[in-house]
C-alpha cells in the first residue's frame, strides 16, 4: 500500500466513493449527511489537498489535508469498509503527522461527531487527546490533537 497525492478527476470520483461508502451509515445517527459526504473532492482534488492509500488501482482510504497557521488540520479521513482492519488508517495517519513535520507544524488536528463513537476511542489510541466538544453547523463535534 502506498499513500500517493490524489491525482485526476479518476482519483476524484474513487475518493468521492469511497467517501459515501465509508460515512453513509452514519447517516441515521446523525440524522444528515456527515460533511465528508458534501465535499467538493474534484477541486479538493485539483488543488492537491487529497491523498489516498492505494493498493494498485484500489484506492482503500483517503485523506483531505489542510495546513491552519500553527497545525495541519486532518478534515476527512476515511477507509473503505472493506479495508478496514487492515492498519489503513494508522498508515494514513502516520502520513498527516509526517507531512506536518515536513511542513514545519507542531501538531495535527482534527474533529469528529460525536455520534461517531467508534473515532472516539480510535483516535486516543493513535496519540491523540481530546481538546473540547462545541456544535458546528449542526453538528456536535469532538476535537483532537497530537503534538508532534
Amino acid at each position: 500500500m502506498e499513500v500517493r497525492p490524489a491525482r485526476n478527476a479518476t482519483d476524484a470520483r474513487r475518493v468521492r466513493q469511497l467517501v459515501d461508502d465509508a460515512f453513509t451509515h452514519y447517516i441515521p445517527r446523525i440524522g444528515a449527511p456527515p460533511r465528508p459526504m458534501t465535499a467538493d473532492y474534484d477541486a479538493l482534488v485539483a488543488a492537491g489537498r487529497c491523498w489516498v492509500a492505494a493498493d494498485g488501482d484500489d484506492v482503500l482510504g483517503m485523506l483531505h489535508l489542510e495546513p491552519a497557521g500553527d497545525h495541519l488540520e486532518v478534515e476527512t479521513i476515511a477507509v473503505a469498509p472493506a479495508a478496514q482492519g487492515r492498519g489503513v488508517g494508522g498508515r494514513l495517519l502516520a502520513f498527516a503527522e509526517d507531512r506536518a513535520r515536513e511542513l514545519g507544524l507542531p501538531e495535527v488536528r482534527l474533529c469528529t461527531n460525536e455520534a461517531m463513537t467508534e473515532n472516539l476511542a480510535y483516535y486516543p489510541r493513535r496519540g491523540f487527546r481530546e481538546v473540547g466538544r462545541s456544535t458546528e453547523h449542526g453538528f456536535r463535534r469532538v476535537f483532537f490533537v497530537k503534538p508532534l
